[in-house]
């Protein structure tokens, strides 16, 4: 794969399955327009693929419980927003059933097939485009200031909360919808929206004591679908996402335990508990363990499939397909029936009765439509047939053991011939976060370029144990930096490696590591390419989003301990060529972070450089617009030619 190959990186979004019909969405990046265009696609369960709209922007399909319509949502224009619309499954025009100034979310369709829920942002007027209260439009710089009283007012990849809150709509999609009007008020932001079977009811989470507390927990809210105030469902043990509504008043839900504000590096579960209007809210039971099960969010809500609820779940590089007893009491990974992920990875997964769609990465896709119902696994696509085309470099599990004895885990992807080959050691973002076994692109441009790319978990990762993610809480910089040598160290030993040329690379947790990799073990590397790197950690924790927990919950609140574990304050140690690499309107490791390591690396001599990426954000790797993917990628390939030849 070349950074030319990008447009071919075909993503599925998440399949939804009703009786034989099957729908995806599938984009790809698009250099020529710089953004992502996709359409809807009917995956037959013969495997034959055909493309079902050919609107500029489809998504997120949903077919209705009657199995008539679909809900998905469309964006047109380069400005345009995304907004839902209906089609009927036997064809048709589309019929668009909102036009909200900053788009919708996700439709999600009531049991009686006719209403849908969804969360959209309402701007306050006079902002963001909308109308002031006399009716004129303010042009964005012009906007009144902004009061901020909170700790938590903006995020990465939004911006800024109070003043466009996201809230609750439901519409009737039998008629003219008229003007929408938000079930939710402008308190607090919600998420997640699911029916309850009655249809009486939509169940959201939100901020706990919704939004008066300054704080990462969130409950469940019952809110009632023809308008009143909400009701506390269910008072998590700290964090929910995906709820599910079962019969009698049964709700499952995806979320970690933690006492707040140490809230870093805990295992979210599958948690189920029963909600009685009228009786306060109810008292939820894990039905998972929290050592060894990670159930993944990303991937769909639990879902009910027999007397079984599916899950994805985390497990040493694989996100992998379980199936949860409804009355287990906190059952081991060891437990859980294994459905679908072995050595691959689950993105996302539908369900309808016995019969399970999911779209699986392997190390040669990117992801393709994969049906279970009882025989052997049909996978029904084949996207990433042209990328493969261009050439996908063999990926090898990899293994080797730390200074102290623990068991360290990755994977080596091999580049063309016989070597020897220069090495990049890259260290992934979170730290709770892993690499997997799913096709990563950035791994293959470089391994396609001649560079054997080592890809590790170190401690600090998930899908190993909440143990395992845990072991840097205050630590960064420790365990984690000596599994990833002693992964290096290992693979340096193979004669068709070129031990005397490695460079380091990450991103964000990454960039971290690369910097501090590079003060402390800098004769180990020819060169570092650190980007969206944390590099200061008292600056962090006012000018990141996420600063006024992180920090303290990671590095600890003591001053002097972290300016210690700052890559900052050990900047004149290093003396290998260094690329400090960040995106303008970072709001997660913010520009201040990439600013400060250029000067001090500068000032003390280092052979430095900054390469700054206009109107992009913390994940420019990965969803950023598709030039700048591609000029990072010929950047990144560049560094590495000038350094490892």
């Amino acid at each position: 794969m070349r950074p030319a190959d990008l447009p071919l990186l075909a993503v599925p979004g998440k399949p939804t399955l009703r009786g034989d019909l099957l729908l995806t969405g599938l984009a790809c990046p698009d250099p020529a327009t710089n953004s992502y265009p996709g359409s809807l696609w009917k995956v037959g369960l013969d495997g034959v693929t055909t493309r079902w709209t050919h609107g500029e922007w489809d998504t997120d399909p949903v077919i209705s419980p009657d199995g008539r319509w679909v809900a998905f949502l469309r964006k047109a224009g380069e400005a345009g927003r995304a907004q839902v619309h209906v089609m009927p499954t036997g064809g048709g025009d589309a019929r668009k059933l909102t036009g909200l100034p900053l788009g919708a979310g996700a439709p999600v369709w009531a049991p009686d097939s006719r209403r849908i829920a969804f969360t959209a942002r309402v701007p306050e007027p006079g902002r963001y485009g909308a109308p002031a209260a006399g009716g004129e439009t303010v042009e964005t710089d012009a906007e009144a200031p902004r009061r901020i009283t909170r700790f938590d007012y903006r995020i990465d990849d939004i911006g800024f909360l109070g003043d466009r809150r996201q809230r609750l709509f439901v519409v009737d999609t039998s008629g003219d919808p008229g003007e929408l009007e938000p079930l939710t008020d402008d308190r607090v932001d919600v998420a997640d929206p699911a029916w309850t079977p009655d249809g009486e009811t939509v169940l959201v989470v939100a901020q706990r004591d919704w939004g008066e507390a300054e704080t990462e927990e969130i409950d469940i809210y019952a809110v009632p679908a023809s308008g009143g105030e909400p009701v506390l469902a269910v008072r998590t043990a700290g964090g929910a996402e995906k709820p599910t509504a079962g019969e009698d008043g049964v709700i499952w839900y995806l979320g970690a335990e933690f006492e707040w504000p140490r809230l870093e590096a805990r295992n979210p579960g599958l948690w189920s508990a029963v909600f009685r209007p009228g009786a306060g809210p109810a008292v939820p039971r894990r039905l998972t363990d929290a050592e060894s099960v990670f159930c993944v969010a990303t991937a769909g809500a639990p879902a009910l499939s027999g007397d079984q609820l599916v899950v994805a779940v985390l497990n040493r590089g694989s996100v992998e397909l379980r199936a949860v007893p409804r009355d287990a009491e906190a059952a081991p990974l060891g437990k859980l029936t294994l459905l679908a992920g072995e050595r691959a990875a689950v993105r996302s997964f539908a369900v309808d009765g016995e019969r399970i769609a999911a779209v699986v990465a392997t190390p040669e896709s990117a992801g393709d439509v994969v049906v279970f119902d009882g025989g052997a696994p049909r996978v029904l696509t084949d996207w990433s047939e042209p990328l493969r085309g261009k050439g996908i470099r063999p990926v090898e599990e990899i293994g080797a053991t730390a200074p102290d004895g623990y068991p360290v885990h990755g994977w080596l992807v091999h580049p063309e011939g016989d070597g020897p080959h220069p090495v990049l050691l890259c260290v992934h973002g979170g730290p709770f976060a892993q690499y997997d076994w799913g096709l990563l692109d950035e791994a293959q441009v470089y391994a396609s370029a001649g560079y054997a790319v080592v890809l590790a978990n170190p401690r600090g990762s998930a899908g190993y144990g909440e143990s395992h993610g845990r072991a840097i809480v205050h630590g960064f910089g420790t365990v984690d930096a000596d599994d990833l040598l002693a992964l290096l160290d290992a693979t340096l030993t193979r004669p068709d490696l070129d031990s005397a040329r490695v460079g380091v690379m990450g991103g964000s947790y990454g960039g971290f590591m690369t910097s501090w990799l590079a003060a402390h073990h800098g004769e180990r590397f020819r060169a570092a390419w650190s980007e969206r790197a944390v590099n200061a950690w008292d600056s962090m924790t006012g000018s990141s989003d996420i600063g006024w927990t992180f920090v303290d919950a990671y590095i600890g609140p003591d001053l002097q301990v972290q300016l210690d574990r700052s890559p900052l304050s050990h900047a004149g140690r290093v003396r290998i060529p260094f690329a400090v690499v960040h995106s303008e309107h970072d709001w997660r490791c913010p520009l201040e972070q990439a600013q400060r390591m250029f000067v001090a690396l500068k000032r003390a001599g280092a052979p430095v450089e900054f390469l700054l990426f206009p109107g992009e954000g913390h994940e420019l790797t990965r969803s950023g617009k598709p030039r700048h993917r591609i000029q990072r990628f010929d950047a990144v390939l560049g560094w590495w030619a000038r350094h490892l030849s």
